[in-house]
């Protein structure tokens, strides 16, 4: 369904062969790539402006990501990052067609996987294991995609010590007495320094060995007790950006189509994952994009959520309040640049958000099953405003993955939907327009759904669930719609609007009954003399759980 609409949306729908090269790229300019137009623009750090996201080979992307260092709890801010990371892949995937391969690393020897292992006086091995175990639990119970590949790093020393062989032979790098290895920076010139504020950096700090002081360490010697490697310079183990250079390379070879991670990963990380990719490839433009995510904040606070500030809340503990769906909204709802304030409020408008989207899909079915009786719809008009909501998305979307403006235009389908579901109590058996009703419902799942969000159907068959939940719920309310209806009924005379005393208390048991499911996720709507029913997309989420 979304890809052949968008031959007639986007003018630059087909893929188109450019020419270039990356070997032609000096300094720090970036250059366009060559290969085939996927008719999105992205943000490309590199270039600090929007471009075409212009791909090696047609309808495939390969992407490689900075995964987590496992030595605690993964947090929101992780979270954030990974699940709009997540939301992009699966555009590209779902509505433009692209395969995308994805590789992540995970660093599991580290400074602070080695300092926790001594705190818990266990091996660093042990610590790795547990928390990128956890991690994985993590992503899936917030829907992520999980990556073609994930790669340990100390399954890898062997192909990082002849990584850095080679950026030695290439000049790009040297060893010292001490069994250090560092990347000399002076060898590649202006080309060091493509992200902003790069060159006024001063490097990492402390060792009067380095020939300057923005080199930084590809290999480093071990201490005792510390886990080591042999290589040429003596027993060590790599330095944190040399690991993801390697990583990268050994799947992608020397061309990238897109890195990505969070902006506080820019500089010096993904600085140097350049640097010395482009030493040991030989090349002028390893990767062509890199894509940064904005940094998750809790509101009225500057400062971006971090273990080291200790200002974090788990994703275990975050799942205890909302569901998966209602974080994946919270991050539709802005940009994947932009920083992100947590609060309350800013997860209430993503709860109630999906709430107003679940209603609708359930007046709809309501109406379709004709246990919603409406006043006759303007069906052109809706029409017209699906085609319209079609158009829109597409287009935000391929306008650098705009989600807020994606969600946007769907809310604004709902709106227009819901404007036209008006109930009346009796039906005069005018025309009734289900299938405008169920093209809507049928879209606005699907689009949920490119971004991750599962909006189950409500609808209660009598014969495929019977003894579900859904089927007593639906059993329950037809009762007491029949109760009602009868507590409802009117007296004999000139005006017929007094209701008989007797009955009364049948009507007060109906409302309370009512009152009483809501807290439970059971939401019983009256509409004249019929009901209608809902269970909430909480309550639904927390059934799936339970049984996966």
């Amino acid at each position: 369904m979304w890809r052949r609409s968008l031959s007639s949306i986007l003018s630059s729908a087909q893929p188109v062969r450019l020419n270039g090269s990356c070997s032609s790229v000096s300094g720090k300019k970036w250059t366009r790539p060559g290969g085939f137009d996927t008719a999105v623009q992205t943000f490309n750090s590199l270039s600090r402006q929007k471009e075409p996201l212009i791909l090696a080979r047609e309808g495939v992307a390969t992407w490689y990501s900075c995964g987590p260092t496992v030595y605690d709890h993964a947090h929101l801010g992780h979270a954030c990052s990974y699940v709009r990371f997540d939301i992009l892949q699966r555009i590209l995937s779902r509505l433009f067609g692209i395969t995308v391969i994805h590789a992540m690393v995970i660093t599991d020897i580290d400074d602070k996987i080695i300092r926790r292992s001594w705190e818990e006086n266990v091996s660093p091995s042990v610590i790795s294991s547990m928390y990128e175990e956890e991690f994985k639990r993590d992503m899936l119970s917030l829907k992520v995609i999980p990556p073609a590949a994930y790669l340990r790093v100390t399954e890898n020393v062997h192909h990082i010590v002849a990584f850095i062989e080679r950026i030695i032979q290439n000049g790009h790098a040297y060893a010292t007495k001490e069994g250090d290895v560092y990347f000399d920076i002076r060898s590649i010139g202006d080309r060091y320094g493509k992200f902003v504020g790069a060159v006024d950096s001063q490097g990492e700090p402390g060792n009067t060995n380095k020939r300057d002081s923005r080199d930084f360490a590809l290999w480093k010697p071990s201490k005792p007790q510390e886990p080591a490697w042999k290589s040429p310079w003596g027993r060590g183990r790599p330095g944190w950006h040399i690991e993801c250079s390697t990583i990268a390379s050994s799947v992608f070879g020397s061309q990238l189509d897109i890195h990505s991670g969070g902006i506080d990963l820019a500089f010096p990380h993904h600085e140097n994952e350049i640097a010395q990719s482009e030493a040991y490839h030989q090349c002028g433009q390893w990767a062509n994009y890199f894509l940064h995510s904005g940094h998750l904040h809790l509101k009225g606070s500057s400062e971006k959520m971090s273990k080291s500030l200790k200002n974090y809340i788990t994703i275990k503990d975050f799942l205890q309040s909302y569901s998966a769906n209602e974080f994946r909204m919270f991050c539709l709802l802005t940009k994947y640049r932009s920083a992100i304030d947590y609060s309350d409020s800013s997860m209430l408008e993503a709860r109630t958000s999906l709430g107003t989207i679940s209603a609708f899909i359930h007046d709809a079915q309501a109406y379709m099953r004709g246990q919603l009786q409406c006043s006759p719809v303007q069906e052109a008009l809706l029409w017209e405003r699906l085609a319209e909501t079609k158009s829109g998305v597409v287009k935000a979307l391929a306008d650098d993955f705009d989600t807020p403006r994606a969600i946007s235009a769907v809310m604004n389908l709902v709106y227009h939907g819901n404007c036209q579901l008006h109930p009346v109590v009796k039906c005069d058996g005018a025309a009734r327009s289900p299938a405008v009703f169920a093209a809507m419902v049928s879209y606005i799942r699907d689009v949920l759904d490119v971004f991750g969000i599962n909006m189950h159907s409500k609808e209660a068959d009598e014969v495929s669930s019977r003894g579900s939940l859904e089927g007593v719920v639906e059993q329950l309310t037809r009762f007491r719609s029949e109760v009602r209806a009868f507590a409802l009924t009117r007296q004999d005379g000139p005006t017929k609007r007094a209701l008989y005393p007797e009955r009364m208390p049948l009507l007060k048991a109906c409302d309370a009954l009512r009152n009483d499911l809501a807290p439970l996720g059971v939401l019983i709507k009256d509409r004249g003399s019929t009901s209608t029913w809902e269970i909430t997309q909480r309550v639904q989420d927390k059934d799936q759980e339970a049984s996966s």
